[in-house]
C-alpha cells in the first residue's frame, strides 16, 4: 500500500479523482483566511473586552496558541490522505465506521450552522437601515426569511458552478477582509491610544485583569474567540481540492492561524486602546458596549463601525458596515462548501445515504449542497444572541476536532508503511497538547453549552439507529460498526459531561446553575489534563488493527456517477 504523489502533489491513490484539484497555494490558504474572518472580527473585541478587560489579550494569544497545536496535529494527515472531508475520514480509518459517524455527525451539524450564523449576521447589520428585514426581538420577518433564504441558495449556486469560480471569488473578498483589518488596527491606533487602559482601576475591578485570570479564559469560547478560529479546518475539508498537498497543506493549517491570529491580538490591543479612560474608570469594563454607543441600537449590530464614529472617523465607520455584508458573507459562502464536503465524506464512508457522494461534472456534491441550503434554512428559526449561538456551534465544532490529534498517534502503528511526505515532529507532545486544548475549550465554553452540545449528539445517534435498522435490503449498504473499536468516544463525551457538571464554568448569567461545583480553575485544568490522559490511553487501546485499517482503505466505497478510481 502506498500513496502515489508526483511532484510532491498530484492524485493519492483511494482519493476520488472525480473531485478537481483546483485550489493552489493561495486559493487554499484564502479559503481558510477567509472562513476565520467573518462575522467573528466584528463582535469578539467587543465581548472579550466584557468579559475579560485588558486580559482579553491574554484570551487571544492562549487561543492562537490552542488553534495552532489542533493545526499541527492534522498537518500530517492532511498530506497523507488529503481526502475532502478529512476530519470525518480520518477516525473512519482509525477506529471504524461508529467513531467516524460521532465525529462526522457533530463536525457537519456545526458547519451547516454556521453558514446560516453569518447570514444572520448580514441580514442583522442591514437591518439597522433595513428595518423591515427583522423584528424588535431580532428575528426575522418573513420577508427577512425569504431574503435569508435567497442568500444560502446564492452560496449554493456559487459552489455548484465549481471550485475555481468558488477560488476566484473568495480570494477577493480575503483581499478586502484583510486590507479592512489592517486599515482599522491603524486607524484606531493613530487615532487615539490610552495606554493607561491596561492598568486602569475602574468601579469594579483593578489592573490587566480586573475579573481574574479565569475570565480570560472563559471569554475563548464565550466571546467568539474560539469561534473566529475554526476556518483553520478548511486545509483539511479541502485537502482533496488542491494541486499540492504537499505544500499547501500544512502551509493553510498554520499560516492561516498565525496570520490571523496577529491581526485578532493586535485589533484587541487597539480596541482596548481607544476607549475612554474616564467613563471606563466609572462605568467598568462589563459596560464597554454602552459607552461607544452614540444614542442609537448600532452598538448592537457593529461595534467596531460605532467605535469609528464616536472617534470622529465616518469614512471606516462606512467602510466597517459595508464589511458586515462582505465578512460574514464570504464566511457563509465558505462554509456552505465545508457543510456538502462533510455530508460527502460520510457517503463516501458509508454511514449516510449514497446519493450524498454524487458529483457533479463540475467535480461538485450538489446533492449535499442542497442538504447544506435545507439544514442551514432550519436554523434561521429564532434564536438567542449571536454571542449564546457561537458557544453551542464552538463546541460541537471544536468536539470534532480532538480526534484528529489521537489518529495522528495511532497511524504512526497502524500503518507505519504510509508514505508521509509531510512527516510531524514532537507528535508526542503536539498530539496530547491538542486534546487537552480542545477539552479545556469545551469545558471553558460552560455546563450550559455542554450539555446542549451532549443532546446534539444523542440526536445523531439516533439517526444512526434509524439508519442501521433501515438498511436491510439483500446488499447491505452500511459498513460494520466496528463499535470495538470506536466505544472510546462515548467515555470521551461522558467524560466532558462529568468534567463540566463537577467544574465551576456555568456559561450563563446564573452563577452555577445546575453544576455541582466541586473545584475551581485550577481543579479545572487538572480534570481535564486527567480526562486527556485517560482517552489517549483508552483510544490508543482501542485502535483498528494495521490489517483491518488497510481494508478499509483498499475498500471500493460507492459507485456514484462513473467508475470509481483506484483504491489503495
Amino acid at each position: 500500500m502506498s500513496v502515489k504523489t508526483e511532484g510532491g502533489g498530484g492524485t493519492v491513490s483511494g482519493d476520488d479523482a472525480r473531485l478537481k484539484k483546483e485550489f493552489g497555494t493561495v486559493g487554499l490558504l484564502f479559503t481558510a483566511i477567509g472562513s476565520i474572518i467573518g462575522s467573528g472580527w466584528l463582535f469578539s473585541s467587543l465581548h472579550a473586552s466584557e468579559q475579560a478587560g485588558p486580559a482579553a489579550i491574554i484570551s487571544w494569544i492562549v487561543g492562537t496558541i490552542m488553534f495552532l497545536l489542533i493545526g499541527l496535529s492534522y498537518a500530517e494527515l492532511g498530506v497523507m490522505f488529503p481526502r475532502s472531508g478529512g476530519v470525518a475520514r480520518y477516525p473512519h480509518y482509525a477506529w471504524g465506521s461508529f467513531a467516524s459517524y460521532s465525529m462526522g455527525w457533530v463536525t457537519w451539524l456545526s458547519c451547516a450552522a454556521v453558514a446560516s450564523v453569518e447570514v444572520s449576521a448580514v441580514l442583522t447589520y442591514a437591518a439597522s437601515y433595513l428595518h423591515w428585514l427583522e423584528h424588535a426581538n431580532a428575528t426575522l420577518t418573513g420577508t427577512g426569511l425569504i431574503i435569508a433564504i435567497a442568500l444560502m441558495a446564492l452560496f449554493v449556486a456559487i459552489n455548484y458552478l465549481g471550485v475555481k469560480w468558488f477560488a476566484r471569488i473568495n480570494n477577493t473578498m480575503v483581499w478586502w477582509k484583510l486590507a479592512m483589518m489592517v486599515l482599522v488596527i491603524v486607524a484606531v491606533i493613530v487615532s487615539t491610544f490610552h495606554f493607561g487602559n491596561f492598568s486602569l482601576h475602574t468601579k469594579d475591578g483593578s489592573g490587566f485583569a480586573p475579573y481574574g485570570i479565569k475570565s480570560a479564559f472563559e471569554a475563548i469560547p464565550a466571546a467568539g474567540i474560539a469561534f473566529s478560529f475554526l476556518g483553520w479546518r478548511q486545509g483539511i475539508e479541502l485537502a482533496g481540492e488542491t494541486d499540492n498537498p504537499k505544500r499547501n497543506v500544512p502551509l493553510t493549517l498554520i499560516g492561516s492561524v498565525v496570520i490571523c491570529g496577529v491581526l485578532y491580538i493586535l485589533l484587541q490591543v487597539a480596541f482596548i486602546g481607544a476607549q475612554d479612560p474616564t467613563a471606563l474608570a466609572a462605568h467598568g469594563w462589563h459596560d464597554v458596549g454602552s459607552l461607544i454607543k452614540t444614542g442609537s441600537d448600532a452598538g448592537n449590530f457593529s461595534p467596531l463601525a460605532t467605535l469609528a464614529t464616536v472617534l470622529g472617523m465616518s469614512w471606516l465607520a462606512g467602510l466597517l458596515y459595508a464589511d458586515a455584508f462582505i465578512s460574514p458573507g464570504d464566511t457563509g459562502l465558505i462554509y456552505t462548501s465545508v457543510t456538502a464536503r462533510m455530508s460527502y465524506a460520510m457517503g463516501r464512508n458509508r454511514n449516510a445515504p449514497a446519493v450524498l457522494a454524487k458529483v457533479n461534472d463540475n467535480g461538485v456534491p450538489w446533492p449535499s449542497l442542497i442538504l447544506a441550503w435545507v439544514v442551514g434554512c432550519i436554523f434561521f428559526l429564532p434564536f438567542p444572541s449571536w454571542q449564546a449561538l457561537v458557544g453551542i456551534v464552538t463546541s460541537l465544532t471544536v468536539l470534532s476536532f480532538g480526534s484528529g490529534a489521537i489518529a495522528l498517534l495511532t497511524f504512526r502503528k497502524q500503518i507505519p508503511e504510509v508514505e508521509r511526505p509531510y512527516r510531524a515532529k514532537g507528535v508526542w507532545i503536539i498530539a496530547p497538547l491538542a486534546l487537552l486544548s480542545t477539552n479545556l475549550i469545551m469545558y471553558w465554553a460552560g455546563w450550559d453549552q455542554v450539555w446542549k452540545m451532549m443532546c446534539a449528539v444523542v440526536l445523531g445517534y439516533v439517526l444512526l439507529g434509524i439508519f442501521e435498522l433501515t438498511d436491510r435490503g439483500p446488499i447491505r449498504r452500511a459498513p460494520q460498526l466496528d463499535f470495538r473499536y470506536g466505544w472510546w468516544v462515548l467515555l470521551w463525551f461522558a467524560g466532558i459531561l462529568l468534567v463540566s457538571y463537577l467544574g465551576s464554568y456555568s456559561g450563563t448569567s446564573t452563577t452555577n446553575a445546575g453544576q455541582a461545583n466541586v473545584y475551581g480553575f485550577n481543579g479545572g485544568i487538572i480534570a481535564n489534563i486527567i480526562l486527556t490522559a485517560v482517552v489517549l490511553a483508552v483510544a490508543w487501546y482501542c485502535q483498528l488493527p494495521g490489517d483491518r485499517v488497510r481494508e478499509i482503505l483498499a475498500e471500493p466505497e460507492l459507485e456514484v456517477d462513473g467508475p470509481e478510481p483506484a483504491a489503495i
